[in-house]
């Protein structure tokens, strides 16, 4: 059986929604808090080569950090924004459900229900 990771924050209407997802249609998934658990730069572009984007499509432009950081400089390399997210994982775009190789961040949920068909 593939393993499966939900990586999802509980305050989040979208990530919740994921989770209520996966439990209707019986799908037993680890779930990774990953502002409790943050992910390292390894994980993260892991993540980023399953998901086929780049650093800056996994950032959170809405959240206070980008803009403390100075995330909007598009002189930024991937390591940066990596790094960036590392240190701040509230910047990371969640929910995001993987499936062996193949990643979806669950925006909007059909992402998800895609990546499971």
């Amino acid at each position: 059986m593939t393993d499966i990771t939900l990586y999802h924050y509980s305050r989040c209407s979208k990530s919740r929604a994921a989770l209520t997802l996966l439990e209707e249609r019986g799908i037993k998934a680890t779930v990774v808090h990953y502002l409790d658990t943050p992910l390292n730069a390894k994980q993260i572009s892991q993540l980023l080569s399953k998901l086929g984007i780049n650093a800056r499509a996994l950032i959170r432009t809405g959240e206070t950090a980008y803009s403390e950081m100075a995330l909007d400089n598009p002189e930024l390399s991937e390591s940066e924004l990596i790094d960036a997210m590392v240190k701040a994982p509230i910047l990371i775009q969640r929910p995001i459900l993987e499936v062996g190789e193949r990643a979806a961040i669950g925006r909007p949920i059909d992402n998800i229900i895609e990546l499971l068909a």
